[in-house]
């Protein structure tokens, strides 16, 4: 794996901490009712979908179980159609994918530093 997809990687990593963070206990319901938490949850949402489109495409083959894709789509989707995006879409991303994109992505890291070792 390439240095840059490793910084790129621990880059994510940060997001996704930040919008847990944000995101914290929050219900759906309380989520909706704060604007400026969907908006600050859906810039973070945005920021990790443009920072995979970083990943290089080796890296991308290497760890197909990644949904690489999709999650640049839903970068995408928050980007330009934010007008039309639906918060409970962005709530259930943070909440439910978040937490398994980072457990996939210090697999990642740790598999690459014991290949380097």
């Amino acid at each position: 794996m390439q240095h840059r997809d490793k910084i790129v990687i621990q880059k994510v990593l940060s997001e996704i901490k930040i919008g847990l963070d944000m995101l914290g206990t929050s219900s759906l319901d309380e989520f909706i009712s704060d604007e400026k938490l969907k908006r600050a949850v859906g810039m973070t949402v945005i920021n990790i979908g443009e920072l995979i489109k970083n990943i290089t495409e080796e890296t991308r083959k290497d760890y197909a179980n990644v949904p690489w894709k999709a999650i640049a789509g839903m970068r995408d989707i928050a980007a330009h159609k934010y007008q039309t995006l639906r918060m409970e879409d962005v709530y259930n991303t943070v909440k439910s994918d978040f937490p398994t994109l980072r457990v996939q992505l210090n697999e990642i890291l740790s598999t690459a530093s014991d290949k380097n070792e």
